[in-house]
């Protein structure tokens, strides 16, 4: 089997369509990028108290704008989704457009959006139960996303007669990119997953270095491969996905510089890297033109 590099990008939910979003997920196409994501979040960091849409009307448009160009989330979790609203959502996304959508998903965090729906005596979840949420979240939403009718009673989540006809376009559901580091969400990945995604280890951001970066997520694929093992899967059946901006260095300075990134990440058994959509005066400001040139010369470099 011949593996290859794919290169995608994460456009924030922060554009009013008529002004700029259009032509932005036109543009990502055009540049030939694998596939086009969005943050599935109420509010984020930096961009709280500015323009943040939701990921579920945005893709949707995006859908209709676009032919060719795979749409997705990185990622859902279930600090504010519910299975079965969320599996509606998705089978209408995935038949608007015309079979292109792949779900990234994972178990959520602390902070920004996450105590939103919260009450005011209400305390976050720890890192334990959002794992739990999570154990329960995805095995119920793949068969959300299978079956025309599902019952199931669950201690989080429950659906009684939850019927989705006809169906995703995909069959026999549309792919999940499960995001995960610890042993449970690699578990999910193994049994649920047709990719895994990562950001690094988030430990090393502000103060390790890109060998240290390398050797964490080498250790990440190996403990997807153990995960894989106990599920009876060959860990090559999942696509790997890094998510760029969250590892030391600053691999898009330049178009060399990415080169030698998107390689090392390549040898490790990398299948698709992520890079941000340049936002200026922020965490992703990056020159126009660097960031194009990656977008249509990197991969080429790379074969």
């Amino acid at each position: 089997m011949v593996v290859t590099m794919r290169l995608s990008t994460v456009i924030l939910p922060i554009y009013r369509w008529h002004d700029e979003g259009r032509e932005v997920w036109r543009r990502a196409e055009e540049l030939g990028f694998h596939a086009a994501y969005t943050y599935d979040h109420l509010a984020w960091r930096t961009f709280r108290d500015g323009p943040w849409f939701g990921a579920v009307p945005t893709l949707t448009a995006a859908a209709a704008a676009t032919e060719r160009l795979r749409l997705g989330t990185l990622v859902t979790s279930p600090n504010f989704r519910h299975p079965v609203t969320l599996a509606k959502d998705l089978i209408t996304l995935d038949d608007v457009s015309g079979g292109r959508i792949t779900l990234g998903i994972g178990a959520g965090g602390n902070g920004f959006d996450a105590t939103t729906l919260l009450r005011a005596d209400e305390e976050p979840w720890a890192p334990r139960e959002r794992a739990d949420h999570f154990e329960e979240f995805v095995p119920l939403l793949d068969r959300l996303l299978r079956e025309p009718s599902v019952t199931q009673e669950g201690r989080f989540y429950s659906a009684n007669e939850a019927r989705n006809i006809p169906g995703c376009v995909q069959r026999p559901r549309l792919p999940f990119a499960v995001a995960a580091t610890g042993p449970r969400g690699l578990r999910l990945a193994a049994r649920h997953g047709q990719a895994w995604v990562t950001t690094g280890d988030p430990k090393l951001y502000e103060s390790g270095t890109p060998e240290q970066s390398v050797a964490a997520l080498r250790g990440q694929i190996t403990r997807l491969g153990a995960a894989c093992q106990e599920a009876g899967r060959d860990v090559a059946e999942l696509d790997k996905i890094l998510l760029t901006g969250f590892t030391p260095g600053r691999p898009l300075q330049s178009l060399d510089a990415f080169v030698d990134f998107a390689g090392r990440h390549f040898d490790l058994g990398f299948t698709e890297i992520v890079v941000h959509w340049p936002v200026p005066d922020s965490d992703f400001a990056l020159p126009p033109e660097v960031f194009e040139q990656i977008a249509t010369e990197a991969l080429a470099q790379l074969r």
